[in-house]
């Protein structure tokens, strides 16, 4: 009798962790490919079960970054995007799609970056880059960016003072700098 007590016991508190747990690491890789959906609902979907799952996925997010496919390259930003600090390891590469020839896959790797926040530093010589981008709207992403991270961006606070003098970027350029100077290490 004990030994079936223990036996359903056992059972029963694995049944529990089974159903209390949230998406494995073993997810990744089947989320990541329902991102590639053609049905915007399952995009919908694994994006955000993604963000829940945050780093086990970012490699994933790395190669979509890389993809042919400008639709995924985008939906693996915006993913990125949605996990803030939890993408820190997909800095190198979204500083890479920074250079992307669509300015909207570059203003959403420059929004990515702005959440990924401090831990974003690695970014910073081509967020400074981003500052020259012909695209009005890639040079305030990129500003914003810098002011997120903070003190990791002083390096940039020279290409933001030169950012600031143009009209178009000020409010962004002077906020960033100003996050930037507050800011401790």
């Amino acid at each position: 009798m004990r030994v079936r007590i223990a036996a359903v016991l056992v059972a029963g508190f694995s049944i529990g962790a089974a159903c209390n747990r949230g998406p494995q690491s073993g997810d990744a890789a089947a989320l990541v490919s329902q991102l590639k959906s053609a049905d915007p609902e399952a995009r919908g979907k694994a994006s955000l079960a993604i963000v829940r799952l945050g780093e086990p996925a970012v490699p994933g997010l790395i190669e979509m970054l890389k993809s042919e496919d400008p639709q995924h390259r985008a939906t693996a930003a915006s993913t990125l995007f949605g996990m803030g600090p939890k993408a820190r390891a997909a800095a190198p590469a979204l500083a890479e799609a920074l250079s992307d020839p669509s300015s909207d896959m570059r203003v959403s790797a420059a929004m990515a970056l702005e959440s990924i926040g401090p831990d974003a530093a690695p970014a910073v010589p081509a967020l400074v880059r981003a500052l020259k981008d012909r695209e009005t709207v890639v040079r305030q992403r990129a500003a914003i960016a810098l002011g997120s991270i903070g003190a990791g961006a002083r390096d940039a606070l020279p290409a933001l003072a030169e950012a600031s003098r143009h009209d178009a970027i000020r409010p962004s350029a002077e906020e960033a700098i100003h996050k930037i100077q507050v800011s401790r290490e």
